[in-house]
């Protein structure tokens, strides 16, 4: 039996045959150590990671593709950001209640150990935070606002054009978390007064785990989160000042890079605005059929607001870790289940106590996998409720 994937806010699948084609040809081809030597395949491997960053720039609307930082994560970019900014003692920073622990953890790490403090601004279910309710939190210590752009829990939608515009009016940095919208919303950081953005490279980007990233503004300085060699400079004992070298110390995946590149060409080849109307097509139909199902309770935005391809859900009386179970080694279908690394969510949600499942969408994804899923649903109420 084919498995249907229904976790892709975790991790695309399928991905692209390119995306394997390239990674391939990298290992096979021209396996070298970019930026470590001049013979012509590590010139090769070195021109190929260039390339990705000036896709990358371009997918962003950032200017200048060394500003883009290659990263083995979204979290790895995250705790570059954020601790990398330098916030000391009594610095604010302004969150949402709809982090990942991607962002939750560092801050509350800076906030131990630094002794900074955190304001987590609250939104209603559909993703809505009130402009005034922002200029009510900040002060004249406010360094950081740093928002998701999309919650990998519920699939809301934050303002985050809104956030940026009240950031660069104040002159506060703004850090969005682009792991559940980059390459299915358009993001365009000059527009959207975005200083600093952490994307994936494994979700909707559809390039292999192990990849991502965070571009950085020109003029916002950062500490570098780890030192080491660069390939340049390297009679200096401190770290280069150029971007990006000076915040990739160390051997950079190539073969990976390789793949994600391949993915975004498959992203631009489809076109990010046709991407989100196929996975909100999808989420809209699931929301449908959901609704009609006597005990199963689904959170998130109303069914008519336009979200993220993520619907979290509980079948009443039931335990969601069980439940997923279920569907995975009995009916062949993987979702998550549990606080999904955002435990604040869930508490705003009321579910912090069993957590959610969670269904997820994806390109790849059809309408037929969902009608089997709603059908699978009604079999597991029927045996375990009755």
């Amino acid at each position: 039996m084919t498995i249907i994937y229904f976790d892709q806010a975790a991790s695309s699948f399928p991905k692209p045959a390119s995306v394997a084609l390239a990674v391939a040809k990298a290992i096979n081809e021209y396996g070298a150590n970019p930026g470590r030597g001049g013979h012509q395949l590590a010139n090769k491997a070195a021109s190929i990671i260039y390339e990705t960053r000036v896709k990358v720039a371009k997918l962003f609307g950032e200017r200048d593709p060394n500003n883009v930082i290659f990263c083995q994560n979204t979290t790895h970019a995250l705790n570059q950001a954020i601790k990398g900014l330098g916030l000391k003692k009594g610095d604010h920073v302004i969150s949402t209640t709809y982090e990942h622990n991607s962002v939750r953890r560092p801050l509350e790490f800076l906030k131990r150990e630094v002794g900074i403090t955190i304001t987590y601004l609250e939104s209603d279910h559909n993703g809505g935070i009130a402009k005034e309710q922002l200029l009510k939190e900040i002060t004249p210590e406010t360094r950081l606002v740093v928002s998701s752009h999309g919650s990998n829990l519920t699939g809301a939608i934050f303002p985050v054009e809104m956030l940026g515009s009240v950031c660069f009016e104040k002159g506060i940095t703004f850090l969005v978390d682009a792991a559940q919208t980059a390459g299915v919303i358009p993001i365009n950081m000059e527009e959207m007064h975005i200083d600093m953005l952490a994307f994936p490279g494994h979700k909707g980007l559809l390039g292999p785990q192990g990849t991502g990233g965070l571009i950085v503004k020109k003029g916002t300085e950062l500490v570098p989160l780890i030192h080491g060699g660069t390939g340049s400079q390297s009679e200096n004992d401190d770290q280069p000042n150029e971007t990006p070298y000076r915040y990739e110390s160390g051997t950079l995946n190539t073969p990976a890079i390789a793949g994600l590149s391949a993915g975004i060409d498959e992203v631009n080849k489809v076109g990010i605005e046709n991407i989100y109307k196929h996975e909100w097509r999808l989420t809209k139909y699931a929301l449908d059929k959901l609704v009609t199902l006597d005990g199963v309770t689904v959170f998130g935005p109303d069914s008519h607001k336009e979200r993220l391809a993520v619907i979290p859900f509980v079948i009443d009386g039931t335990d969601a870790q069980e439940i997923a179970m279920i569907f995975d080694q009995h009916y062949q279908v993987a979702l998550r289940a549990g606080l999904h690394c955002t435990p604040l969510a869930h508490q705003t949600l009321g579910t912090l106590a069993g957590g959610t499942l969670r269904a997820s969408f994806g390109l790849y994804n059809t309408v037929e996998e969902i009608d089997s899923w709603i059908e699978m649903i009604k079999e597991i109420k029927e045996g375990l409720v009755g």
